[in-house]
């Protein structure tokens, strides 16, 4: 049995206030969130116990799903590096970026870069990123046990009133191709994306804008799981896939309070395991109960026989 953990959307704390100069953008509408709202839900605190019980579980490998930042300054990919390293090292721990992790189109040696070894196939040819360090970066393919982790990116540069992700034709035409290939070879293929790829699970302005043609991939090759943030709440879907129905996890922001209806921090456990019949998964959510001030499993289920 190999055990995946799940965390997302740890939006760090710990950032101080900026150059003004630097605020000269789409930032400063993120600033204005983070002072007057988010610094109240995003605590250091619940972050911590989660991190901690995520330790003592001590999961096999651990995936991140972006939105580790808020607004994409300097100060906050120092401070993230820092923090990824308190996860794991780079080989136990694999991230994809999210819109907050690409609030603005920065050069990715001067943000991104930091978290390169997190970000980095198995076979660093096989991504072959470009002159500016992200062309051709993603997907990324990881071999860990029987999982292939593909990592995803639907971060980019967005508009002053859009929170909207968009993965791009020549990265969906990468991940049909490594889609097939990994069925021949019988892994458990598990997608990482930061944006759900269901229409209806966010808002019109947070939601991705290619969700349709990502969900005609994984229809027409298949894949066994698919892990998403964003959302900053527990979630189960399915996308239709060539011979089953495939998951769709997310997870709530790792750091959150309860807000807004959204749920207090938390992240997933996967633990996979082939029986006779296909693959067994089962699913343990953890999240912090504000009682205790403990984590705690809050739900178990399985889903059987996801191959045949």
């Amino acid at each position: 049995m190999f055990t995946l953990a799940h965390l997302s959307d740890p939006h760090l704390s710990g950032w101080s206030m900026p150059q003004p100069t630097a605020l000269l953008s789409k930032r400063v509408l993120g600033f204005l969130s983070w002072q007057l709202r988010r610094r109240f839900v995003h605590r250091q605190a619940v972050l911590d116990l989660v991190v901690a019980d995520l330790a003592a579980s001590r999961p096999d490998h651990v995936a991140v799903t972006g939105d580790i930042t808020n607004i994409s300054l300097p100060q906050e990919f120092a401070n993230a590096a820092l923090w990824l390293q308190r996860i794991g090292p780079p080989d136990h721990v694999s991230v994809i970026p999210g819109n907050h992790d690409r609030y603005i189109a920065r050069p990715w040696s001067r943000h991104l870069a930091l978290w390169d070894a997190y970000m980095t196939g198995d076979d660093p040819s096989g991504t072959a990123p470009g002159d500016d360090g992200e062309t051709g970066r993603f997907p990324y393919l990881r071999r860990r046990g029987p999982l292939a982790l593909i990592g995803v990116s639907s971060a980019k540069p967005m508009p002053y009133n859009s929170a909207a992700g968009h993965v791009g034709p020549e990265q969906l035409a990468r991940l049909a191709a490594l889609l097939a290939r990994l069925e021949a070879e019988g892994l458990f293929r598990v997608v990482l994306i930061h944006h759900p790829p269901q229409s209806h699970a966010t808002h019109g302005h947070k939601a991705l804008i290619d969700a349709a043609a990502f969900r005609e991939v994984v229809a027409q090759h298949g894949a066994e799981l698919v892990l998403h943030g964003h959302t900053h709440r527990a979630h189960l879907d399915q996308i239709a896939g060539p011979r089953h129905r495939v998951p769709v996890l997310g997870v709530p922001s790792a750091s959150a309070r309860p807000y807004g209806g959204k749920p207090v921090g938390g992240y997933h456990l996967y633990r996979v395991d082939r029986g006779g019949t296909g693959w067994q998964l089962e699913i343990e959510t953890r999240a912090l109960r504000l009682q205790s001030g403990s984590v705690e499993t809050t739900g178990r289920f399985r889903l059987a026989n996801q191959v045949s």
